[in-house]
């Protein structure tokens, strides 16, 4: 029985994210081991039911420090050898360069995942120039020997090849995003006479996943439209570019939006919206909240940028905005609002494309495709 580790920057995500392609592994044979920092014991019995073996992962999920960051190459490479790991599966930024680099050291096989590229390739600022300076370094290094460097965007494929980031002949592919669960996130139909319509963001609430525009178009459009709703779930995390908790709560006292804050039932909240908005400029892979909202069958308003303008047919499912627009955000919230009656064609129109596209059923079976192959 081959024997495969996923690293993860978070334990959670390998439950949130990677919980259905766990069970796909080990049905097809492998046995699994996954390793992430935050393995609290609530996690690591999630992850044994699914039928893993959790691991912590010693990795400082932000900053570069060198001598940190060896002596998180170093205990993968200790994981590696005590389990006598077969092949290693990294996703996000520090697992697939560490984990690289220490499979590297040990001549063990390796398919990374590139899940998105996060702000410092989405901004054009002194430091975020100076972070992708070093990270393409690090990506150069670690990604050299991949035999598979498997991507969620086109944009974040081209954008690597451009850059001569990946081992020459090393070979590349496209998913269709991290998949969605249709049967956990079923379709419901909508219908709406505008007397109410909820708009609702759910993102880790920071400047770059737009929350702050969405809050200044929600104010715009309260004063014409009583009946709309603006609903935020989520937190900040504590980050440079947080959204405040104290401002989150100034526009919930205001009764501009509704503020949530974090949230286990995050189905049960989309079910009683209506519309879906993420207006990110963060380079995502293809959002896995967005994916939901699709499979749910809500209309959704996001961004022309890498990963998110993959889950819109235009004027058929959902609108495209700029990026940092607040206007285009506005217009595009008004037309829903102007038009009530589309969000019930919109919504099916989502899900029929979560059906074609972005089952996470299909996306698995070609994850474990290139993983045998490799």
């Amino acid at each position: 029985m081959p024997k495969i580790l996923i690293l993860a920057s978070a334990a959670r995500s390998l439950l949130n994210f990677r919980g259905d392609f766990i069970r796909s592994l080990i049905d097809n044979g492998y046995q699994v081991f996954a390793a992430a920092p935050e393995m609290v014991p609530e996690t690591a019995e999630l992850l044994q039911k699914l039928g893993a073996t959790p691991l912590p992962l010693k990795l400082a999920r932000t900053g570069i420090n060198p001598f940190r960051d060896l002596g998180t190459i170093w205990h993968i490479r200790r994981i590696i050898r005590k389990y006598e790991i077969d092949m290693l599966f990294p996703y996000t930024i520090k697992p697939v360069i560490y984990g690289s680099m220490a499979a590297r050291t040990l001549n063990i096989p390796v398919v990374s995942m590139i899940t998105g590229l996060g702000f410092t390739f989405g901004e054009s600022n002194s430091r975020a120039r100076m972070l992708q300076q070093v990270t393409q370094v690090l990506y150069k290094w670690g990604l050299s020997r991949n035999r598979v460097v498997i991507f969620q965007n086109r944009d974040d494929r081209d954008l690597f090849l451009q850059k001569g980031l990946i081992g020459p002949g090393r070979k590349t592919a496209l998913v269709n995003g991290s998949g969605v669960n249709l049967d956990g996130y079923p379709f419901r139909k909508r219908e709406s006479d505008g007397s109410r319509v909820v708009f609702v963001l759910v993102a880790r609430l920071i400047r770059e996943k737009g929350v702050d525009i969405f809050m200044e178009a929600a104010e715009s459009l309260k004063q014409n439209y009583p009946g709309a709703e603006f609903h935020i779930i989520g937190q900040p995390d504590g980050s440079m570019s947080s959204i405040s908790a104290t401002v989150l709560q100034d526009y919930h006292d205001r009764g501009i939006i509704v503020y949530h804050g974090f949230q286990r039932n995050v189905p049960e909240l989309l079910y009683d919206s209506d519309v879906f908005v993420l207006p990110t400029f963060y380079r995502e892979g293809v959002p896995r909240s967005i994916l939901e909202a699709l499979s749910i069958g809500m209309p959704i308003i996001t961004t022309d940028t890498p990963g998110c303008r993959e889950t819109i047919v235009p004027n058929k499912n959902g609108i495209l905005i700029p990026p940092k627009d607040q206007e285009a955000l506005y217009e595009a919230m008004k037309s829903i609002l102007d038009h009530p009656e589309r969000i019930g064609p919109m919504g099916l129109a989502s899900r029929k494309l979560a059906e074609e596209k972005f089952d996470v059923r299909l996306i698995n079976k070609e994850l474990i495709r290139l993983i045998g192959e490799a």
